[in-house]
């Protein structure tokens, strides 16, 4: 697949209402997503990464090695902590319910078992509890972002 497929598919899932698309050919795999955040290293030929398109992920096989690119407009910082994964796969929600506050922001301090944010999987809403007591560094997903099972959900030192 050359760069201006590549270029063609984006543009077609920009429009459309899709979150996440996935497309695997012969070893190569494209994935892109609309999710509010995703963290990825950026290690990739220079040639791949001609333009900035914001929350475009590309993954493909060159030569047998594994080229991960990722353009977003925010540049992420490494937080101090320990890391809280997810359990199970699902979906991330912050807050109790719509419109009201979410369960923890960074900087609040937390007691083991509190609620760090709900995960929905096959219509049932499983609490993450927190693992100890702490501060929240960072929180690193988005409200109803889709999420997979040891994915990094929280740091909390």
């Amino acid at each position: 697949m050359n760069l201006s497929e590549i270029k063609d598919l984006m543009a077609q899932f920009d429009q459309s209402s899709l979150r996440e698309f996935s497309f695997k050919q012969d070893g190569n795999e494209l994935r892109f997503s609309k999710n509010e955040r995703q963290e990825l290293p950026v290690s990739a030929p220079a040639s791949l990464v001609s333009e900035q398109v914001n929350q475009a992920v590309v993954t493909s096989d060159i030569n047998s090695e594994a080229a991960v690119v990722q353009v977003d407009s925010q540049s992420s910082q490494t937080a101090e902590g320990d890391l809280v994964e997810s359990p199970l796969v699902g979906v991330a929600y912050l807050a109790p319910a719509p419109g009201k506050p979410s369960f923890v922001s960074v900087g609040d301090s937390v007691k083991k078992g509190q609620t760090l944010m709900i995960i929905e999987a096959m219509k049932v809403m499983n609490e993450v509890p927190a693992p100890c007591d702490g501060v929240v560094t960072e929180i690193l997903v988005a409200d109803e972002d889709v999420i997979e099972y040891g994915q990094g959900l929280v740091r909390i030192k």
